[in-house]
């Protein structure tokens, strides 16, 4: 059930599985001991529902079975925008300890519905091909690899994988809630056409996964502390995917509209967190910092022969370690 790319990716690598002990996480984590994957686990309690201490309580289980590490996080209470914020929290923890005990790669149980669901919504939003494209199988971020191992299955086949092993699972009863527009749509759309589908939704897939390396080459993205940084490319459209998705990775979720202004100015500031501006060759991201900094006048000398957008220097002055770096690629480039 597992590709051999994956496989061939986590041998001799420290591998970290987010884990919820729901159908998909416990699938790929029989998955991977069945393959000897060595791999610890995550798993982050929001405390919403009594369950989640017993789902808690089988992670531990699992980790002092199969003598493999369980981190745990008892998240602060949410009290609103519980996905996008329970996400944030979600990653933090996760990078937290990646970057704590230098794991490699860490594994999501994302399936073939999770992506098709989000493709579906999207388009009915809009978007264009990229977005469309969703969830990529790897992808290499700054410290460590996003692996989802199982983008290409069906949650029908892992659900089929538990039952016939006899392995323990737990269900979410929130996935039941329709009030949930995404528990809604799954229902009377995602799902009947998975149903009816399957093998025609896979092939399109593996279609759009060659398209999208056409429409939108891969973009590699530096960092220098907290500024990210990377060579323009001749499409446009290439970089604003490479903004939405480094941005992504700090929790920042860039909307439609946003988008559509990175197509036409080179400066912009997002949610008053983060600017993103190009200068000469190169796009630089940083944490957005107010005007209200008073800078010697050698510095704004510098910046204005390098031509250093105005929005970006409160933050390079305060961070003049960054700014012999951003001087150094300017002058090179």
């Amino acid at each position: 059930m597992l590709k051999q790319s994956s496989l061939d990716t986590l041998k001799a690598k420290k591998n970290l599985l987010a884990f919820s002990a729901g159908v998909d996480s416990s699938a790929l984590f029989f998955l991977l001991h069945e393959q000897k994957i060595n791999f610890d686990i995550a798993i982050v309690n929001y405390n919403t529902r009594e369950q989640s201490l017993e789902e808690v309580q089988y992670a531990h289980e699992l980790a002092k079975k199969y003598n493999l590490t369980c981190h745990t996080l008892n998240a602060p209470q949410i009290t609103a925008n519980f996905e996008a914020k329970a996400r944030e929290v979600r990653y933090a923890y996760f990078e937290e300890i990646i970057t704590e005990h230098n794991y490699d790669t860490l594994l999501t149980a994302h399936h073939l519905g999770d992506r098709f669901e989000w493709m579906l919504m999207q388009f009915c939003k809009g978007a264009g091909c990229v977005e469309l494209a969703g969830m990529k199988e790897c992808e290499v971020r700054e410290n460590y690899i996003l692996l989802r191992p199982l983008l290409h299955v069906d949650k029908s086949e892992l659900l089929t994988y538990l039952k016939s092993n006899a392995h323990k699972y737990f269900e979410d009863s929130t996935n039941k809630d329709e009030n949930i527009l995404r528990n809604s749509f799954r229902k009377q759309h995602t799902q009947p056409l998975l149903q009816e589908y399957l093998n025609g939704i896979k092939k399109s897939f593996g279609y759009i996964d060659e398209d999208r390396a056409l429409l939108a080459p891969e973009v590699q993205i530096h960092a220098c502390d907290t500024l990210k940084y990377f060579v323009s490319s001749d499409n446009r459209r290439a970089d604003i995917v490479a903004i939405d998705s480094c941005l992504k990775q700090h929790g920042y979720l860039t909307t439609a509209s946003e988008k559509n202004l990175l197509k036409k100015q080179t400066t912009l500031v997002l949610g008053r967190k983060y600017l993103v501006t190009k200068t000469n060759d190169y796009i630089f991201i940083a944490p957005f910092e107010e005007s209200s900094v008073v800078m010697s006048k050698e510095f704004k000398e510098e910046c204005r022969i390098l031509k250093i957008e105005t929005k970006l220097r409160p933050y390079l002055y305060k961070q003049l370690h960054i700014f012999t770096k951003v001087k150094e690629l300017l002058r090179n480039s």
